[in-house]
């Protein structure tokens, strides 16, 4: 029987790719032309959705899985979501519900084909940014890197003109050491603020 050897280095290598990848597409803003509002929501037009699945997770499929009518008020879609990465084929599962629309005041449907697509294209929408991370800005769940930037730095260092030299000390450890993230600025600056007062009436 062959041995199967693991190489980790390429594992390790692989699934760092697969993390850069997905926060480049988080990262991507979404052009606002795409972006559209319903009753108070904003949502991106799937076209957008499409291309930008065709762009980094090129050879992907959309199978749906099941159907249901939930009695006349709304049609249920699971689908599955299929795609190249990292050198593996992966998927997801969604599922979504829309509501079949009627004309006021009788049960008659209004277009029940197109509740049928608007289903499906909402179940669609939903496994891109849950899988894919597209449109990760306009469906909030784009993660913001904690980071200081260089400009924060900069900015933090000449809000520290002042100090007493073991203050300054203190503070540009603590950011070299990443103890101090850009949610921080803030706090700091309040801090910094606190003491050059204490220095002051010192």
């Amino acid at each position: 029987m062959k041995e199967v050897v693991v190489n980790n280095e390429i594992i390790e290598n692989s699934l760092a790719n697969m993390t850069n990848l997905h926060n480049k597409v988080s990262m991507e803003d979404t052009p606002r032309s795409f972006v559209k509002k319903k009753m108070g929501q904003d949502y991106v037009e799937v076209s957008y959705m499409k291309k930008l699945a065709d762009k980094y997770f090129a050879g992907w499929s959309w199978t749906i899985i099941n159907t249901e009518v939930l009695g006349s008020e709304a049609f249920v879609v699971h689908g599955r979501l299929k795609w190249y990465e990292g050198g593996i084929w992966r998927e997801g599962d969604m599922t979504a519900a829309h509501r079949i629309q009627k004309k006021k005041g009788s049960n008659e449907f209004v277009d029940i084909g197109n509740d049928i697509k608007s289903a499906n294209t909402d179940c669609i929408k939903k496994a891109f940014n849950m899988y894919m991370n597209i449109a990760d800005d306009v469906y909030r769940n784009r993660v913001e890197d904690p980071t200081l930037t260089q400009e924060d730095i900069d900015y933090l260092n000449k809000e520290m003109e002042g100090l007493t030299d073991e203050w300054k000390t203190k503070i540009s450890n603590s950011i070299m050491n990443g103890d101090i993230e850009r949610t921080d600025i803030l706090k700091v600056i309040s801090k910094i603020n606190r003491l050059k007062e204490e220095s002051n009436n010192g």
